[in-house]
């Protein structure tokens, strides 16, 4: 199981890995040398490695999500996450599995096993800083539900219009769903002041 740490200061995150490594020794096991590094992430890194001729920050994958070092509108630290590639493809692929098996089904029944797998997806991945994965998704969805629909009849009707109509009859929107993690820490503890 990987396991993320986030330190302020180097020297600890350098404490924390000669720590682990020694209690990893103590049961006659090892942490994997190409998995195991430390990486610099937060709001200065960018400059950081700027200065030192380094180019973009590294980005690291975790539950999902490619985490990214980013700027807000305003030029501002900002933690992007967004879907991984790799994930969403594989996930598209699924779905094309189960709808060519679905194909002789009403476009009714299509629609809501459809809507369901899309709506399961955004409820997880629906986070700020992610509603570009959410239409990629969606726009997979409508492209695998038209191929389905098409190989139903040689006299093919599907046009995107259409299958644009069937979307938006069937198919809930991308929207993000989640609220950032301090308006959520917000709301669960009234007595909170996020600036104090």
């Amino acid at each position: 199981m990987p396991c993320r740490r986030g330190f302020q200061y180097e020297a600890d995150a350098l404490l924390l890995m000669k720590e682990l490594r020694q209690r990893m020794e103590e049961f006659d096991l090892t942490l994997h040398p190409e998995r195991t590094r430390l990486l610099e992430f937060g709001r200065y890194t960018a400059e950081r490695r700027r200065r030192k001729g380094m180019g973009k920050p590294e980005t690291f994958a975790y539950l999902g999500f490619t985490h990214i070092s980013g700027t807000s509108l305003n030029g501002s630290f900002q933690l992007k996450r967004e879907s991984r590639k790799d994930r969403l493809r594989a996930k598209l692929k699924q779905v094309k599995e189960q709808m060519r098996l679905r194909m002789r089904e009403p476009i009714a029944s299509q629609g809501r096993w459809l809507a369901q797998i899309v709506r399961g997806y955004f409820a997880y991945h629906a986070v700020p800083t992610n509603i570009r994965s959410l239409r990629a998704f969606r726009h997979g969805i409508m492209n695998i539900w038209r191929r389905t629909l098409r190989r139903r009849s040689q006299k093919d009707t599907m046009t995107w219009q259409r299958i644009q109509r069937l979307a938006d009859e069937w198919l809930p929107q991308p929207q993000i769903l989640h609220a950032w993690p301090d308006h959520r820490f917000a709301v669960n503890h009234s007595r909170w002041e996020p600036n104090a």
